[in-house]
């Protein structure tokens, strides 16, 4: 059970199959492993050690897992990584969880988030923040920094996070893990916790891009109770993953290779595409010519919708409250969210509230709405073009813990290649492509809408050969 740290979903299933050892068995051995070495990284709240785990059938019978802190399994606490949150105990499953419970997965634990899925780096946790397995002094990236850190170093064979504007995506290119994003719609939001209603999507981490196919296979599909999970039929993405990419034409938005970029992530990228090249593909210059205004529009559309969906933690209806010393009912929604709230979370709120407020509204929130179908239509006419588009997935490699934190904007900009995708809601998927003094680097496939079968098949192709 040495290699316990590299298994991967196939490999683990093989490993049933040829009874080098039981479900059970290496239930303990993670758990046994997450103890030794969470302590380090921080990357799981919670841990599952419960009693013995039933024996599971189905296509991910026994493979255990790791679910982000802000997705909700019944009877068990979920925080969104808040101080709001940390007695509120979740009375159901949410879609996805029900899904992988009935392919058989089995949960190891929580991992750790920044609050409410706001920030770049899990520095925001309200329960201390997670390191970077590469190098214990660099953030591992967030929102999903736990998730991502938990793979990176072994301690799952697959985790669940979500992405509103990168935070699958950014994390998976600083630990080194393959980090899908699906369309907007592929995919039940039912039981995540709401950050922004419309750009939020559970998306996968994995060690592999087969792992994140299978995965995302398991997990889609419609839902009664979200009306936005489209009724669509499921392909089988594992089906055509190993077909070649011969003839695929890669769009490379020159945008994305301007100011900001760290040259030498710029280097390592423009090898990976040069790889894809190699192996057949048709890479073409293409312009997505709104880019640049991508990252203002989503900070105003998310803050707006953050402060709608953030209302609910008010100190009443359950988790943290205060109710010592306070006169009346509004002492009680401002000192509870005052202290059971972090300080980004009340930024963002505060950025909200002002961007919705009379006779800003058309100023601020409106023309974000409005450059975000710009953005949109970027995509349609680009994916007239090309199958799917390339670049980098962050600006630079991981950064020191503490480097950003002073300055928001600077942690703002991390997502500047991340959140167009969100806007448009489109699927991306960040890959491994090479390393920068031992630190990984990530290369961004998007895709048209739907179709994350051809992300997968250019993202295993360019892995495996």
């Amino acid at each position: 059970m040495n290699e316990i740290k590299n298994l991967t979903i196939r490999s683990t299933l093989d490993g049933f199959n040829k009874k080098e050892f039981s479900q059970e068995e290496l239930r303990q051995e993670f758990l046994e492993l997450i103890k030794k070495e969470n302590k380090k990284l921080n990357a799981y709240l919670d841990i599952f050690d419960g009693p013995e785990a039933k024996v599971m059938s189905g296509v991910l019978k026994g493979v255990p897992c790791a679910i982000k802190d802000n997705i909700l399994i019944e009877d068990t606490r979920c925080t969104a990584a808040s101080k709001i949150l940390g007695n509120y105990v979740s009375t159901y499953d949410a879609t996805v969880i029900k899904k992988l419970k009935e392919a058989g997965a089995i949960f190891l634990g929580k991992t750790n988030l920044d609050e409410f899925a706001m920030g770049s780096s899990t520095e925001n946790s309200a329960f201390g923040l997670t390191k970077n397995p590469h190098d214990l002094s660099r953030v591992p990236g967030g929102t999903s920094g736990g998730s991502a850190a938990a793979v990176a170093a072994g301690l799952t064979v697959f985790a669940l996070g979500s992405d509103t504007g990168g935070s699958v995506r950014q994390p998976a290119s600083f630990c080194g893990v393959v980090g899908l994003k699906p369309t907007y719609g592929r995919v039940s939001r039912r039981g995540l916790m709401a950050t922004a209603s419309s750009l939020d999507q559970v998306g996968t981490l994995t060690k592999n891009v087969y792992d994140s196919a299978l995965v995302l296979g398991v997990i889609s599909g419609r839902d009664h109770f979200d009306s936005t999970a489209v009724l669509k039929e499921v392909p089988d993405y594992t089906y055509e993953i190993d077909q070649s990419i011969k003839g695929l034409k890669i769009g490379v938005p020159k945008e994305y290779f301007a100011e900001g970029l760290n040259n030498r992530v710029k280097n390592v990228i423009q090898e990976a595409i040069s790889k894809l090249g190699g192996l057949g593909a048709e890479v073409i210059e293409i312009s997505l010519p709104h880019s640049e205004y991508a990252l203002a529009a989503y900070y105003i559309i998310m803050s707006s919708e953050v402060s709608a969906n953030l209302a609910r933690y008010d100190g009443i209806k359950y988790g943290f409250s205060v109710s010592e010393k306070v006169k009346n009912l509004i002492d009680v929604y401002t000192r509870s969210r005052g202290v059971g709230l972090g300080e980004e979370v009340r930024r963002r709120i505060m950025l909200g509230t002002y961007a919705l407020s009379a006779g800003y509204y058309e100023a601020y929130y409106r023309k974000a709405q409005q450059v975000r179908t710009l953005i949109k239509g970027d995509f349609d006419e680009a994916f007239k073009k090309v199958d799917v588009i390339v670049g980098p997935t962050a600006p630079t490699v991981a950064f020191k813990l503490g480097e950003k934190t002073s300055s928001p904007l600077s942690m703002y900009l991390e997502d500047v290649y991340t959140v167009a995708i969100n806007l448009a809601g489109v699927p991306a998927i960040s890959i491994p492509c090479g390393f920068i003094d031992k630190l990984p680097v990530g290369l961004q496939l998007i895709g048209k809408h739907f179709d994350e079968a051809t992300i997968l098949r250019v993202g295993h192709n360019f892995e495996n050969n």
